[in-house]
């Protein structure tokens, strides 16, 4: 897990505009884990979507997923954080999804199935991307469609050496540890205001907390 947070990429996400299969969502947070996104943003009226575990493989609970009210509101907090929103789109200004460049700090825009990415998350977004289709189908799946995306961005930033070092913060690197394996006592801490107990080399209190605690 230490080796997995130092390889986590910060300044890369995805934002999924009204995403609402369960199943596509969760197989979009398995590929978010396997090329080191390290946060997800995802547009949901109604909090925050469920995710489907066994499409997930159990991991989406590695990759933070945060809801936004609409498309605007997500697309104006990645922008406060510096990033490019590029959106999945078949318009006509549109360019080929491996001429842009992820190695800078960005998002990957993605629409629900038949719908696509709505009209505001089209016109807010720095670039429009997509997938060159040469069979009869116009496209395809959104998980689909995510990870063929996203593992251009792993390319592209593998081929800078941006996996060689970590990227978050050490402080961070320990919290995010410490949550990731003593879930439970990481919450009773925050209930409580109280800090995170040290771990060990092997991920293991280093001290238990003092009774009563």
């Amino acid at each position: 897990m230490r080796a997995v947070l130092a390889r986590r990429q910060p300044d890369l996400r995805v934002l999924l505009d009204q995403v609402n299969k369960p199943h596509n969502l969760a197989a979009i947070l398995r590929t978010c884990d396997a090329v080191g996104v390290l946060q997800a943003h995802t547009v949901w009226p109604h909090g925050t979507p469920a995710v489907h575990r066994h499409c997930s493989a159990g991991v989406g609970k590695w990759v933070n997923l945060v809801a936004h009210s609409d498309v605007r509101s997500a697309v104006g907090a990645l922008r406060t954080e510096g990033l490019r929103v590029y959106a999945a789109h078949l318009g006509q200004n549109a360019v080929d999804y491996r001429h842009v460049d992820y190695t800078l700090p960005c998002a990957v825009l993605m629409g629900a199935e038949l719908w696509g990415v709505s009209e505001d998350g089209v016109r807010l977004a720095d670039e429009l991307i997509a997938i060159p289709m040469l069979g009869l189908g116009a496209s395809v799946n959104v998980s689909v469609a995510a990870a063929v995306i996203l593992y251009e961005a792993q390319r592209q930033r593998l081929a800078q050496g941006m996996y060689d070092r970590p990227r978050l913060d050490a402080e961070t690197r320990r919290r995010m540890l410490f949550e990731w394996l003593q879930p439970r006592i990481a919450s009773h801490c925050r209930e409580r205001g109280q800090p995170y107990p040290e771990l060990d080399e092997a991920g293991h209190l280093a001290r238990p907390p003092a009774s009563g605690q």
